[in-house]
């Protein structure tokens, strides 16, 4: 199963758009499918608050794992890491328009207007899987240079 059939049939099965990028890349980052499930479970709709998409946020852990700073003298591993994180926010930007949830949804998700419009308008089940996906393929340019 590839990144991005495995996320979308997380996603399907209503985990949040974070949990299901994230543990798609689960085993080649070193955790289980289960601790990277409960690791994304606060980040999606944006935090609850329309902030980053959820799969970007998913895609950034992922990249953490990857490329980040766990050293306090490795300063290089830090800078890599910032540049890799705005790199990828751009390319998501530059794919689907914003990274911000409440933009790309058209919506505030911390109000019950703006989920019940989301839900009405099949955002969650016909928008969303997209940008997991989108978050998917671009995350796996990153994770093979």
């Amino acid at each position: 199963m590839t990144h991005t059939e495995k996320a979308g049939k997380l996603f399907k099965e209503k985990f949040h758009c974070s949990q299901a990028v994230l543990a798609a890349f689960a085993e080649e980052i070193g955790l289980t499918e289960q601790q990277a499930l409960k690791l994304g479970g606060c980040f999606g709709s944006g935090m609850r608050r329309g902030e980053v998409c959820g799969a970007c946020i998913g895609a950034l852990m992922v990249l953490g794992m990857k490329y980040g700073q766990y050293e306090v003298e490795d300063v290089e591993s830090r800078l890599t890491c910032n540049g890799i994180t705005e790199a990828f926010l751009e390319a998501f930007r530059q794919e689907n328009g914003s990274y911000l949830c409440n933009e790309l949804l058209n919506s505030d998700m911390t109000t019950e207007s703006g989920r019940a419009y989301a839900r009405e308008h099949k955002l969650f089940t016909e928008f969303c899987p997209k940008m997991v996906s989108s978050a998917v393929r671009i995350l796996e340019q990153f994770m093979n240079k």
